[in-house]
């Protein structure tokens, strides 16, 4: 049987796009998106006015905000209606959609990927709780966009007694992907590809549902000579390939090409340069105080990124596994527009798969942006005004991480801050509020997140927020900041206040912070100090964070350790100021500490200057509530009775 040869040129491809098709396009961001074949469209359209009326269906963002990438389809009358997840970078596609020129849908980023597969699989659609209370939910209007776009694109409904929102398949009838190599069968390879994302299941989507798929690849090998393994998408999928120029089909839209992007050499330390000191190397660092130990944390677009970089200046990549939505597992993640890349990765898989991961409770943390809140909690990423950002995959990673952690500046448009001598100082205030009475769309649900018992942060230059059932709690003040000037004059709303913190010192100062020893407790046994003598036990507990039952392990086995050799019991002394433990290990930590005591101590006496601290050790030791004083001169008092 003659082989046929499969490339075409884009022109020729462009061609076989109908008037009314449903398209489906790869690519994040920068990376893998097919730019000829998009500008072929594009160049098409322009001269014939065809094809027309198209309908388009795509995840991650694709385009460099600009002219690039999905920009290219953004034309009257090119398009008829989009379904994506993503818009901030295709503001031209965008500008259609809000003045009511097209139909448009902002769904889950992932929801959108994992739709592809079970299109793929003649499934009638996808069932998830990504969504729920938030604009997606089709009581708060189901993502529509405008006015015209009124079919449903999701619906609810209650499966064993549960609410879930039902996503229906579509019919996509082109494939726009993108790979490194093609040879003449169609059959294609990724090797200079920073990500895989979702080509394969997309290419089975349209193939299933009769359609056509065209893959822009750098460069074309003999029929069947590419190795089996590293073939991505089967030539059985795969209508017609169009080789790109060179300038249509950069590795990221920042990067030409990076092998280190391609995760076939491992790139020396330093490659990605540190941050300089400022008010978004701030907002990464106090984040990085809640990264997990051992756990597995996705960084969100924007100001999340520098998180990476104050990981890696703190040596502690190798202690955690950072991930982003396109599939990046380990190693560390790029920023700005080669964001979806990664170096020194351990794998990179689908990106559908990665939703999977993170649907499912995957993530013990996520840092993501912040660009506006309000007293419930709610978080808004996604439209302001007459400006579509979309939603990306924040709904997806936001509602199923373990613990949330918002991050950005505390105001926006003009905000100038100096960090100097350890402390913040306002040179001039953004123009545009963040924390407002009600924020414009629910992107993230505060009350939700409040009713599952969810850890969230919210992270600002100048502040820090936790969240309550009784809404946003300020707990945390920058040196140098004014409560009443700096934070609570901008507030729509006030915010709950009990006992406010400083923000750790280190933040503020331009050098390492140390950030290792807090983090893995390498100075744990330096808080144990036993006094022969007196037989007298002090635990310094000040400042630390106890976020997994390993650590607290580790602290009752260290005190055993010191006090099993004696011949008597122990009077202890222990500093409870700062002290901070997960509250789901608290019933933990009072078993830890029973079975010390029962072994071990004598009389104890604990002391935290925190009234909050003092209630709070109350209830964790009920049989010690006058055994707990605001001092150390107090505790030691008490031992001396």
């Amino acid at each position: 049987m003659t082989m046929v040869n499969k490339i075409v040129s884009a022109a020729d491809a462009a061609a076989l796009i109908k008037d009314g098709d449903t398209l489906t396009t790869s690519g994040f961001v920068g990376i893998g998106v097919p730019d000829e074949l998009l500008a072929a469209i594009e160049a098409r359209f322009l001269e014939t006015g065809h094809p027309k009326g198209l309908n388009l269906v795509f995840a991650a963002g694709q385009g460099d905000g600009k002219t690039r990438g999905l920009n290219r389809l953004g034309h009257e009358g090119l398009l008829k209606g989009v379904v994506g997840g993503h818009w901030g970078l295709i503001p031209k596609v965008a500008a259609l959609a809000v003045e009511g020129k097209i139909e448009g849908w902002n769904l889950p980023q992932g929801c959108i990927s994992q739709l592809y597969r079970d299109i793929a699989a003649g499934k009638p659609g996808m069932l998830s709780r990504v969504g729920l209370e938030t604009f997606v939910d089709p009581r708060n209007g189901g993502g529509a966009i405008n006015a015209l776009s009124t079919e449903p694109k999701v619906e609810l409904m209650q499966i064993g007694g549960e609410e879930v929102l039902f996503y229906p398949a579509q019919r996509l009838t082109v494939a726009l992907l993108r790979g490194t190599t093609a040879d003449e069968a169609g059959n294609i390879t990724m090797e200079r590809e920073a990500l895989t994302i979702d080509n394969l299941a997309q290419a089975m989507a349209v193939k299933n549902c009769g359609g056509v798929v065209i893959v822009q690849v750098e460069r074309v090998a003999r029929a069947r000579t590419l190795p089996a393994r590293d073939v991505h998408i089967p030539g059985i999928l795969v209508d017609a390939v169009v080789v790109s120029k060179p300038e249509n089909h950069l590795q990221t839209y920042a990067t030409a090409f990076n092998q280190g992007f391609t995760n076939r050499i491992r790139t020396p330390e330093g490659e990605i340069p540190p941050m300089k000191l400022d008010a978004r190397k701030v907002i990464a660092r106090r984040c990085a105080f809640e990264l997990p130990v051992n756990g597995v944390v996705n960084l969100g677009i924007g100001m999340p990124e520098g998180v990476a970089a104050v990981a890696a200046e703190e040596g502690l990549l190798e202690h955690m596994t950072l991930t982003a939505e396109p599939g990046v597992i380990g190693g560390q993640p790029a920023s700005g527009l080669d964001f979806g890349a990664a170096v020194n990765t351990d794998a990179v898989i689908p990106q559908n798969s990665q939703f999977d991961f993170y649907d499912g409770g995957g993530l013990d943390m996520t840092c993501l942006g912040l660009a506006q809140a309000d007293a419930s909690g709610n978080v808004n990423v996604s439209r302001f005004g007459s400006r579509l950002a979309g939603a990306g995959g924040f709904i997806n990673i936001s509602q199923n991480a373990r613990a949330v952690v918002f991050a950005g500046t505390f105001t926006a448009k003009g905000l100038e801050v100096v960090i100097d001598d350890g402390t913040v100082a306002i040179r001039q205030e953004g123009h545009q509020r963040k924390f407002l009475d009600q924020v414009e769309q629910v992107t993230f649900s505060g009350a939700r997140a409040a009713r599952l018992g969810q850890p969230v942060l919210y992270v600002t230059e100048r502040c820090v927020f936790e969240l309550t059932p009784e809404g946003l709690k300020l707990t945390e003040i920058a040196p140098g900041i004014d409560l009443d000037r700096d934070i609570l004059a901008l507030m729509a709303v006030r915010p709950l206040i009990d006992e406010l913190a400083e923000m750790d010192a280190r933040i503020f100062h331009n050098r390492e912070m140390d950030l290792r020893t807090d983090l893995l407790h390498l100075d744990l046994p330096d808080r144990i100090a036993l006094d022969t003598t007196t037989t007298q036990l002090f635990l310094n507990f000040e400042k630390m964070r106890v976020r997994t039952q390993g650590e607290v392990d580790q602290v009752g086995l260290l005190v055993a350790e010191r006090c099993a050799p004696l011949d008597r019991r122990v009077d202890v002394i222990v500093n409870y100021d700062g002290f901070r433990i997960d509250e789901a290990l608290e019933p933990a930590w009072a078993r830890m500490v029973a079975d010390l005591t029962e072994r071990f101590y004598r009389k104890v006496s604990r002391y935290s200057g925190s009234a909050f601290m003092r209630m709070k050790l109350g209830m964790v030791f009920p049989h010690a509530r006058t055994h707990i004083f605001e001092t150390k001169d107090q505790a030691r008092g008490y031992l001396e009775l």
